[in-house]
């Protein structure tokens, strides 16, 4: 650690898991933007299961809660919800217990549609979701290969938060 504790900066690192089923019906929603899909996925909210598994990384990168504690599924007020919502709350409680992204690693879980072609319309999105450069995020897909989930979408993110620098 550096002789100067004022140029010492502390990081949190947070986790998020989230699932959805498809359903026929409902726009698909990932990372902030809406995917051309014959199905969408089925949740409370919008469903867009890669802001909630960001959501819940950053509230538990700073120790927060998760997201069921500030949006309970129960609450019909966030019935059909933009996510982006949820994950302006958890800026926000970040935020307040002086931390920024550093960066953001996601994983996703699906059979289709390909997230490949939207990758990097995924990561302005939420780059621009959470104020950083593209460049701090990082999205990836995978397919389930037999596991059977191929009627759903899984989402793995890793957050890296930083101290808000003092000037």
């Amino acid at each position: 650690m550096p002789s100067d504790a004022n140029t010492a900066r502390m990081s949190r690192i947070g986790f998020g898991w989230d699932s959805h089923e498809f359903q026929a019906g409902i726009p698909l929603k990932i990372g902030g933007l809406e995917l051309p899909h014959h199905s969408g996925l089925a949740g409370h909210s919008d469903g867009d299961v890669l802001l909630h598994a960001l959501t819940d990384a950053l509230l538990g990168a700073v120790a927060a809660g998760d997201i069921g504690s500030y949006f309970p599924p129960s609450d019909p007020q966030w019935k059909g919800a933009d996510s982006a919502v949820f994950l302006r709350e958890a800026m926000k409680q970040a935020a307040a217990r002086g931390y920024v992204v550093g960066n953001v690693d996601c994983t996703l879980v699906l059979a289709a549609p390909k997230i490949g072609p939207h990758a990097q319309a995924i990561r302005e999105s939420i780059a621009g979701l959470l104020g950083v450069e593209p460049g701090q995020i990082s999205v990836k897909a995978k397919t389930p290969e037999g596991v059977g989930t191929d009627n759903a979408a899984i989402a793995h993110v890793v957050v890296l938060l930083t101290e808000i620098p003092w000037p």
